[in-house]
């Protein structure tokens, strides 16, 4: 990558990235830019890496989708000011960009994009995606079955709720108070079944994350989350303990591609709803290795359809080690390449390096149509 962008990063795990040279200059990780003083410090990171351009022009600013993020209104504000244009990247095609930019790949790959949450270019929110990317080209392919936030963004920090719509999905929302009021209160628990009932305030995800959250809300490992990915950890938790006593556990039935591409795992979950007390780690396990499995052939049927043996994993899911090691070895079986970022890990820490690349590749395509070809150069 000849061309020098300077990309702001994600909103969690804030870190910045100018790419010059072909090679990426990061900044410190910032942390989370909820937090004042992380806006500061990737506003000082900024221009620490545009004093590292100094001479050379940066042709861009790059940034998140999302319109209300801090770093977002920093890129357009500095883009503005170097007289650059400031060029919005959508979440996952980042977090997949970043691996091809890290391992050099040329040509097009599928990408496994899954994490908590990231705006989708339909303004919805995303985190179970299926993607296809070569250069400048990208297209969504897929997602997780959406799923409702009862209560929105609180959803995220509570996964009984996440629970209780995947009961309602499932026909059972009836269940939903007589389940969850010895944990949160009779009229909290009623109030989740009612407000899915009606649809309000239940905005829609693909987010793998939250799909981790309902399943151990399912199984009673996690109410409420006090850190990020508390209950998924619980969960990854619950299913190595089987698994190391057990290695030959079964995956449960139930994942199903549907019609249109969308991985559908409604089918996995009364299983975990069912699940006694000592049967508790051993369906933690089966979600696992199913989900591994499902989201395996779903890629590999879109590289076969696509004509692509490189499988790009990125997003903090991967972070789940039985997750990541079975979708690997899935894929590796159906002789394809797997590629995961090595630098700054699968999360957001290292999506700013996406960001980038994504930038330069319009850039690029941009002045590649703007060239004349050689057919059409005027004569002398």
């Amino acid at each position: 990558m000849s061309i020098t962008v300077l990309a702001v990063g994600a909103w969690l795990k804030n870190a910045a990235c100018l790419v010059l040279d072909g090679r990426a200059h990061w900044s410190p990780v910032h942390g989370d830019l909820s937090d004042p003083v992380a806006c500061e410090a990737l506003e000082r990171s900024l221009q620490v890496l545009l004093a590292q351009a100094a001479g050379v022009p940066v042709r861009a600013i790059a940034h998140d989708l999302h319109p209300d993020f801090f770093s977002t209104q920093l890129a357009v504000q500095l883009a503005a000011t170097l007289g650059v244009p400031a060029i919005g990247v959508q979440h996952h095609h980042a977090h997949i960009a970043a691996v091809v930019a890290e391992h050099g790949i040329e040509g097009a790959v599928i990408g496994l994009a899954l994490d908590g949450v990231g705006l989708g270019t339909d303004g919805q929110a995303w985190g179970g995606e299926l993607l296809w990317m070569h250069g400048a080209q990208w297209q969504r392919l897929g997602h997780l079955t959406p799923l409702a936030l009862p209560g929105g963004d609180r959803a995220a920090r509570e996964p009984w709720r996440m629970a209780a719509s995947v009961l309602h999905a499932l026909g059972r929302g009836d269940e939903i108070a007589t389940r969850f009021a010895p944990q949160v209160g009779e009229a909290v628990a009623s109030g989740v079944q009612q407000m899915l009932a009606k649809n309000l305030n239940c905005p829609q995800t693909s987010s793998t994350g939250r799909w981790f959250d309902a399943a151990a809300g399912a199984l009673g490992l996690s109410v409420r989350q006090t850190d990020e990915a508390e209950a998924a950890i619980a969960l990854e938790a619950a299913a190595a303990r089987c698994l190391a006593l057990h290695p030959d556990t079964a995956a449960l039935p139930g994942a199903v591609i549907d019609a249109q591409n969308r991985l559908d795992l409604r089918g996995l979950m009364p299983a975990l709803f069912d699940a006694t007390a000592d049967g508790v780690d051993t369906a933690a396990a089966g979600f696992h290795l199913a989900l591994a499995d499902a989201l395996a052939d779903w890629a590999t049927r879109s590289a076969l359809d696509r004509g692509s043996r490189d499988v790009c994993l990125g997003g903090g899911c991967f972070f789940n080690r039985i997750l990541r090691e079975r979708i690997t070895e899935r894929l590796q079986t159906a002789n394809l390449r797997v590629h995961r970022p090595i630098d700054k890990g699968c999360g957001d820490a290292g999506l700013a390096l996406g960001q980038a690349w994504v930038a330069a590749q319009q850039l690029a395509a941009t002045t590649a149509q703007e060239q004349p070809t050689k057919e059409t150069e005027p004569c002398a």
